[in-house]
């Protein structure tokens, strides 16, 4: 959304898009709301985005996003008592829309009701469903909004129900429509792996997965993902699931392997996703630089192992108008 908010709105919230002024780049203040969470009530999510827009008259307000993947009977509730948090907060107007992501084609909450001694609280809220439009794919595939192509992987996923072969079959005809639809590189990277992580696949249907993405692209003499770049990609899932299994051992069998794949995976996915990133990163540098200014030190070798993800990425920026290696590593 960060990447593509107003192709988000247009898609799944076009009245509210309408009445956006795009002129004005959206602000994201997330990480400002996620310090508004109510203590003490353990139950309740941190909102998933929190966005700053100008209105066509001229006038700010804030957008508040919540996505939902799970039936929960107290949403209508806490998307109530968000957004009456948010206009306090802030003195702004806001409105909340939501988009769910869950598998039950008859919950659409959209409204929050409830009248007390003589009190009446009534507020209803846009909502929209990414399994809406099952059995109308032919839509998705005309649209040019990226994020028909998320829903297209959303409602494949959904219908292949673990068949292997047939959700292979349909992962690689949304790849191969992100890549025609979508022009610029660094918004297929984004929703290539917004796609790969919903679409997931046996491990030997990946790998087939990446050689046939490499054919593809070898043929076009283009190189969108790189074999790096789909290492690391994948390198947090096979991280998580070891370190879930590891701590499933020691504490225990059944209950045991489940907490472990629970917190392993959750925790391992992060920080191997972010060493994968920073490994990935390092190792396509020194690829470039070596190309550039001839083979490198064991000095610049182990600078830039060393580097963190911010420090590779201020490198990668330096290094095309750099005369020599000194220039960009300093």
């Amino acid at each position: 959304m960060t990447q593509a908010f107003r192709a988000f709105m247009s898609f799944f919230f076009p009245e509210v898009c309408a009445q956006i002024d795009w002129s004005k780049r959206p602000r994201f203040r997330d990480k400002e709301f996620a310090n508004m969470g109510f203590s003490g009530t353990p139950d309740v999510l941190i909102a998933d985005m929190l966005v700053e827009v100008f209105l066509r008259d001229g006038e700010w307000m804030l957008i508040h996003v919540e996505i939902q993947a799970q039936r929960n009977a107290s949403l209508a509730r806490r998307i109530t008592a968000y957004n009456f948090r948010i206009s306090d907060e802030y003195r702004r107007p806001a409105i909340s829309v939501v988009l769910l992501a869950d598998d039950d084609p008859h919950w659409r909450p959209h409204a929050f009701h409830r009248q007390m001694l003589g009190m009446t609280v009534d507020v209803s809220f846009p909502m929209a469903k990414l399994l809406d439009g099952a059995g109308r794919e032919d839509i998705l595939l005309a649209s040019r909004n990226p994020f028909a192509l998320v829903k297209l992987a959303h409602l494949c996923t959904q219908q292949a129900h673990h068949d292997a072969d047939k959700l292979y079959a349909d992962k690689w005809d949304v790849t191969i429509l992100l890549y025609e639809r979508v022009r610029s590189k660094r918004r297929i990277l984004v929703f290539f792996k917004v796609i790969n992580w919903m679409m997931a696949l046996p491990e030997p249907y990946q790998e087939r997965y990446w050689r046939a993405i490499r054919l593809w692209e070898k043929e076009r003499n283009m190189e969108w993902i790189s074999p790096l770049e789909q290492s690391f990609i994948d390198k947090g899932w096979r991280k998580g699931l070891r370190a879930g299994l590891k701590t499933g051992r020691q504490e225990g069998l059944e209950e045991g392997v489940k907490k472990g794949l629970e917190q392993g995976l959750e925790q391992g996915l992060e920080q191997g996703l972010e060493q994968g990133r920073t490994e990935g990163a390092a190792a396509v540098l020194e690829r470039l630089l070596t190309k550039r200014f001839g083979p490198l030190s064991k000095t610049a070798r182990n600078k830039l192992a060393k580097a963190s993800l911010q420090q590779l990425a201020a490198w990668s920026d330096a290094l095309p108008e750099a005369q020599s290696l000194k220039q960009v590593l300093g």
